[in-house]
């Protein structure tokens, strides 16, 4: 979910090999998994794409697949890409913006796959118009932005959710499962890092709304969040090391939010977990870090450790040790049971079917809060105290 913020070059041209940041037949596993089921309704949500860049091209072959979806629309300020993924999936109608869209063809569901600074006023539209929405991260640039979108949603009766869908892997599952049996005793910190030397070919990654925290943080920030809870207090220090980007389309650019960033959460019961995130970090198992073996999560307490092998977004299986059992053990290894880009598929099944994914838009607006909290700690050099809750534990 990679919505898996590669370099975006080397993500289209995995794209078209492989299936973004998972292989395509990865891709197609878990689409097909669809077509496996049993389908008891039979409404189909139809669905209008907003940006048809490079994560569309992951997005689009799920939603292809999924029974209780109907490509409707697409969408792009660039024509040529609405045109072009229209083609490649039989999307009967394309627009060169929102407005047209909205005024155009009927549809359900938007899925805003834009740049994370045009989601909130899209997201907007869209509710305004009688939309659900499906969003890219983040659902909105603050809390309190996020809230008005929610009661805007209310309002109108219909729903909005947001990325990363990270809660939803099995891996997650089973790393929640274990901490509620008490398998590592009583669980005292935890640590999860997710970075790359940064992306290319756009400068929204570094513009006033972009950083690293939103495009790579969010993930981490989501995983740990839904395995500990609600944090309830944020230090932080986040900076920019390379204060210049090279950007293929522009030059060079004055980079304007954080491509470096340590953030410090306070969970109930005295749990402490730290996320890094960066456009610095040079990777040795690759850019997309698709071949990533490490630990990129790590839980610790008085009796055991816990580490997810891989990235949360496409993660490969979980190590365990405890003083029972020292040697450690790996669990959950089945690659191809999720796919980050399978969060507007399961929407579209929860607005059919009722089934409710594990993923909330409360979630999504508490790590926001995070990240903005991330950003004024760093500037006042103050504890900062958060407000915003979800629903949790996400598994019972």
């Amino acid at each position: 979910m990679c919505a898996l913020e590669l370099d975006r070059r080397c993500f289209l041209e995995r794209t078209v090999s492989r299936g973004a940041a998972v292989t395509l037949a990865g891709i197609t596993t878990a689409a097909s998994t669809f077509a496996a089921e049993e389908v008891t309704s039979p409404r189909r949500i139809r669905v209008g794409i907003i940006g048809c860049g490079s994560v569309s091209h992951s997005y689009l072959p799920h939603l292809e697949k999924c029974p209780h979806a109907e490509l409707v629309s697409a969408c792009d300020i660039i024509p040529e890409r609405a045109a072009n993924q229209a083609k490649q999936h039989k999307i009967p109608h394309q627009y060169p913006n929102i407005e047209q869209m909205l005024a155009g063809a009927d549809f359900d569901l938007l899925v805003n796959l834009t740049d994370m600074q045009e989601h909130e006023h899209l997201n907007r539209q869209a509710i305004a118009a009688g939309k659900h929405v499906w969003s890219e991260k983040p659902i909105a640039n603050s809390l309190g932005a996020g809230q008005e979108i929610l009661e805007q949603a209310k309002a109108k009766g219909v729903r909005v959710w947001g990325a990363p869908v990270v809660v939803s892997s099995p891996q997650f599952t089973f790393m929640s499962e274990q901490l509620a049996k008490g398998t590592l005793g009583k669980v005292a910190c935890a640590h999860a890092h997710y970075g790359h030397t940064g992306p290319t070919w756009s400068s929204f990654f570094y513009e006033k709304g972009g950083g690293s925290m939103p495009d790579l943080g969010v993930y981490n920030l989501t995983s740990l969040t839904g395995l500990f809870g609600p944090a309830r207090s944020v230090v932080a220090m986040v900076n920019v090391i390379t204060p210049t980007r090279k950007i293929d389309i522009k030059g060079e650019i004055q980079v304007a939010e954080e491509d470096n960033a340590m953030i410090l959460l306070e969970h109930d019961h005295g749990v402490l977990s730290h996320i890094q995130c960066g456009f610095n970090y040079f990777n040795p198992h690759g850019h997309g870090g698709g071949k990533e073996t490490r630990h990129t999560i790590a839980i610790l307490g008085t009796h055991g450790y816990m580490g997810l092998v891989g990235y949360d977004w496409e993660p490969l299986g979980v190590d365990v040790a405890t003083d029972k059992t020292p040697e450690s053990t790996r669990h959950v290894t089945d690659p191809q049971s999720y796919v980050w880009p399978q969060g507007a598929s399961l929407v579209a099944e929860c607005l059919a079917t009722g089934k409710e994914p594990l993923f909330t838009p409360e979630h999504a607006l508490h790590v926001v809060e995070i990240m903005s909290a991330a950003r004024e700690s760093q500037a006042t050099g103050r504890r900062i105290d958060l407000k915003s809750k979800f629903r949790w534990p996400l598994i019972v």
